[in-house]
Formats: C-alpha cells, structure tokens, sequence
C-alpha cells in the first residue's frame, strides 16, 4: 500500500555514506563473534545479512525520533552513533546491560524480551504527540515477536489512538528454528489490515528501497497520520546467536540463493567504484581494531554493583545475598 509521502532522492556521497555503515557494521559484527569465541563477550546475536534493513531504516531517522531495539540492532545503534564499547559491554555480562545513555542518541535499551518493548515504543510515541508532535517511534523486531500478545496489543492501541510509530519487522525468515511459514498463515505486513493502519512488505536486502518506505512512514507518522508496518523480508545468514547451529534446522541450499542477494555486494554495485569499495575495507579494519582495544580496556563491572540500586534502603536479605557474593567471588 503506497503511503503517498514524498520524500527526496539519496544522493551519490549518501551511497557512499550508506556503504561505509552497513560495511563497518558487518566488520564489528564478525568481531563480535570472534571476541565470544576467545571468552570476552558471554554471547552474541549475529546480524549479517541484514544490514540493508538496519541500516537503511535507521538512515531515515531524525534526530528527535526515538529507535527502540531488540536485540539484533547493533547496525541501528551504530547509525544513531551509540559507542559500540558501551553496547557491546551489554554482552560482558555487566549488571545493567551496556552504559550507553538512551537518550544521547535516542536508542532505546537491548529488549531481550521478545515483543515487550514494543509497548514501550508506542508509549513514547503517544507521549511525543501529546507534546505537539514532530517526532516518530520506530521499534525493531522480527517475524517471531508478532507471534507475542505485547505486539499485537501495542499494534492495536497505535492503530485506535493514530500513534507516530513505524513497526519494522525484520522478517529474515527463521525464529530461531522456527520457519517463518511455521510461525504466520498469512504474510505479516498484511496484520496491519487488522488495526487499521497500512502494512508494507519491501526488499529487506535493498537499501534504498528499505530507506525510502521508511522514510515516508516516518514523515507521515510525524505529520498525525498514524502508524505503519514494515515488513522487510531479508534472510539471517548466520546463527541465532552464538549458542545456536543453524546446520541441525536448515539446509545449505536455502541459505545460498540469499547469499547472491548479499545487500553490501548490492549496494556496490549500484556504486561501482572499486577503489571506493577497498578503502573503506581499510577504513573499517582500522575502526574495528581501534574498537577491539577501547573495549578490551574497559573496566569490568564488579559483580557486587548488581545490589546497587535495588531499594532505597536494602532490607537486611538483600544485605546477606550481597555479602555471600562478596565472599564467594573473593
């Protein structure tokens, strides 16, 4: 369903610019398993494949609008410029999941809770209207999530109050090891009908198509005409998680035709500049060792500090768990 919101064309350094994030979130990406495997991160949620969609959509963001993540969106929060040291140490095991302050970039917190964070989305969303409006919601998750209550009861009540948000579902085709055609009996952009607002179904792998559906349903979130839904059909090349091998569930042969849909080879070649294309693979080698020593570097949270900010006067329990941990990590 078109939205009839106009919005301007990329221009070429755009591309360029677009090319240089998804190409450095890929990299920190491939890190980020690498530094799970040698024990320095306690798990991590893998991404490649889907840079075009968070990236593209995160793109067409401004300033004052408010992303809200699940728990894939690192290529979100590198375009909202949250330092990856302090997202990634979410992944150290620190008590408070990562230092990053919501609010210097308006990226939300890491929702591992399937959905939930959804309502929260649309909370805020009818907070920034109520404010006078000029602001949008845009809140990630995958084909999975619209299996979960919260989805459908944020969806709804967006739909009833014409909330300034935009649902973006990362539909990469496997909840895990459940099938996409396991999981819904109708295409998802289409449970938009149900609550009275449009549903989109777009190329996941194309970033310009995903930047320019996101950047109507933003515009015209912000101008009071209600939410969308986005569905951005991409595939998960990897694992779930680092926990997770994806071999017992699915074959090679499904994986490989998505792999000819690479979003960076696409966008390259949309470009077509070789000598661009391997100085931005010197570029990013370079951020992401930087990036490997500042977060290797960082202090460790001390277990002790997850008491801290419980209760405004612990009670004498709290004081006892604390003092058992104490001992026993000493």
């Amino acid at each position: 369903m078109p939205l009839n919101v106009a919005v301007p064309s990329l221009r070429p350094d755009q591309l360029k610019e677009l090319y240089r994030l998804m190409a450095f979130t890929r990299r920190v990406d491939q890190e980020a398993v690498a530094l799970q495997r040698q024990g320095e991160l306690t798990a991590f949620p893998p991404l490649t494949g889907q840079e075009a969609a968070q990236v593209g959509s995160a793109y067409a963001l401004q300033r004052q609008d408010f992303a809200f993540p699940s728990y894939r969106e690192m290529g979100v929060a590198i375009v909202r410029g949250v330092d990856l040291v302090e997202y990634l140490r979410a992944y150290r095991g620190d008590w408070n999941g990562g230092l990053y302050d919501l609010y210097a970039h308006n990226f939300g917190p890491i929702a591992s809770s399937v959905g939930s964070h959804a309502l929260h989305a649309v909370g805020w969303a009818m907070g920034a209207a109520l404010d006078g409006g000029g602001k949008a919601a845009i809140v990630y998750f995958g084909e999975g999530a619209t299996s979960e209550g919260d989805v459908h009861e944020a969806m709804n009540f967006a739909g009833v109050f014409r909330a300034p948000a935009v649902f973006f579902v990362q539909n990469n085709q496997w909840a895990i090891s459940v099938p996409v055609a396991r999981q819904t009996a109708a295409p998802i952009h289409r449970k938009a009908e149900a609550y009275g607002f449009p549903g989109l179904r777009i190329d996941g792998n194309d970033v310009l198509a995903v930047h320019a559906a996101t950047a109507e349903a933003l515009e015209r979130a912000r101008a009071g005409g209600g939410p969308t839904l986005i569905e951005a059909l991409t595939y998960r090349l990897g694992a779930h998680s680092t926990a997770d091998d994806p071999t017992r569930y699915r074959q090679a042969a499904e994986v490989e035709p998505w792999r000819a849909q690479d979003p960076l080879l696409r966008l390259a070649a949309q470009i077509d500049d070789e000598d661009f294309t391997r100085q931005v693979v010197e570029e990013v080698e370079e951020r992401v060792r930087d990036l490997r020593t500042r977060l290797l570097s960082a202090p460790r949270a001390e277990p002790e500090e997850m008491f801290e900010f419980v209760y405004a006067e612990p009670p004498a329990t709290l004081a006892a768990q604390r003092e058992e941990l104490r001992q026993w990590h000493s």
